[in-house]
C-alpha cells in the first residue's frame, strides 16, 4: 500500500494526464461512432426516400399511360365523332346545293340574282364549315392532352401523398372515379354547347374575308391557305384575347355540372368539388395559349 501511494504521489500529475486523455479519447470516439451512426441512418434514409420516389415516378407513368390511353382510344376518337356530326348538322350545305342543282336543271326556275345569292352563300357556308372544322378539331384536340395532363399530375400527387412523399406539401381531396369522368366528359362541351357561338363568330368572319374573295379569281393551294389564314385571324380579333376558350369550356364549372347532372344530384351546387379545381386549371392553362 505504502509503494502504491509513493507511486500515487509521485506520478499523480501524469496519472492524471493520462486518465484525461483516455477519457478524452473514449468521449471523442463515442461521439464520432454516434455521428457514424446518425450518417449512416440519414443514409439509408435517403436511399429509401429515392427508392420511394423512383416508385412513385413509376405509379405516375403508369396511370399518365392509362390515362393517355383512354383518351386516345375512347375519349378523343367519340369527341371527335360526335363533333364532327354536329359541324355536319348545323352547317348543312345541302339547301343551297340542291336549290343550285334544280335550278341548273330547270333554267327558269332562279334569276341571276337568285343564283349569285346561293353562290355567295355556298361559298361562305364552305369556308365557315372548313374553318370550323380544322379550329375546333385543333382546339378539341389541344383540350383533351391538357386534360390528360392535368389529370395524370394530380394523380401523381395522389399517389405520393398515399405513399407519405415527403416532397409534396400539397393538401387536398384524393380525385374519385366520378371526378375523373365528369372532367374527361367535359371534352363534349364544345359540341353540345361552344359550337354555335364558335360557328355563328367564324361566319362572321368566313364573310369579311370572302367579301373580296370574286368567283372568278384565281384559286390554288397557297391562295386557300391564306384565306383560311386570314378567317382564322379574324376570327381571333373579333372579342378578347382568349374569347375562344368560352367555346371549349364553360367560364364557371358549376354551371355545366348543372347542366349534365339530374335533379336528384343537384343538392348542393354551390359547392367547388374536385371537378371545378381541375376545370379551373384547365382553364388557366388553355388561355396561355394564342
Amino acid at each position: 500500500m505504502l509503494s502504491l501511494r509513493a507511486l500515487w504521489r509521485r506520478h499523480r500529475r501524469k496519472i492524471l494526464v493520462a486518465t484525461g486523455v483516455l477519457g478524452s479519447g473514449y468521449i471523442l470516439y463515442k461521439l464520432y461512432d454516434a455521428h457514424k451512426r446518425r450518417l449512416t441512418d440519414l443514409e439509408r434514409q435517403l436511399a429509401s426516400e429515392r427508392q420511394n420516389d423512383e416508385f412513385i415516378k413509376a405509379q405516375m407513368q403508369i396511370h399518365f399511360e392509362n390515362i393517355q390511353r383512354i383518351s386516345d382510344t375512347t375519349t378523343l376518337p367519340h369527341a371527335m365523332h360526335y363533333l364532327s356530326c354536329r359541324i355536319a348538322d348545323d352547317l348543312d350545305l345541302s339547301q343551297p346545293t340542291d336549290r343550285l342543282m334544280k335550278g341548273k336543271g330547270q333554267p327558269n326556275s332562279l334569276s341571276s340574282s337568285e343564283k349569285l345569292e346561293l353562290w355567295n352563300q355556298l361559298k361562305i357556308l364552305s369556308f365557315t364549315r372548313m374553318v370550323v372544322s380544322i379550329w375546333a378539331v385543333t382546339m378539341l384536340s389541344l383540350y383533351i392532352r391538357v386534360q390528360v395532363n392535368i389529370l395524370g399530375r394530380h394523380l401523381y400527387i395522389d399517389t405520393a401523398r398515399g405513399l407519405g412523399s415527403s416532397h409534396l406539401l400539397e393538401d387536398a381531396d384524393l380525385i374519385d372515379r366520378d371526378d375523373q369522368q365528369k372532367f374527361l366528359a367535359s371534352a363534349d362541351f364544345l359540341a353540345n354547347y361552344g359550337l354555335p357561338k364558335l360557328i355563328s363568330d367564324m361566319q362572321t368572319a368566313a364573310t369579311e374575308v370572302l367579301k373580296a374573295k370574286q368567283f372568278r379569281d384565281f384559286f390554288n393551294t397557297t391562295v386557300l391557305h391564306q384565306t383560311i389564314m386570314q378567317i382564322l385571324d379574324m376570327f381571333l380579333t373579333m372579342g378578347s384575347p382568349h374569347h375562344w376558350v368560352e367555346s371549349l369550356m364553360p367560364e364557371d364549372p358549376r354551371l355545366y355540372k348543372l347542366a349534365t347532372t339530374s335533379s336528384s344530384d343537384k343538392t348542393n351546387p354551390a359547392e367547388f368539388t374536385k371537378f371545378d379545381q381541375l376545370m379551373v386549371e384547365t382553364r388557366e392553362v388553355l388561355s396561355r395559349y394564342h
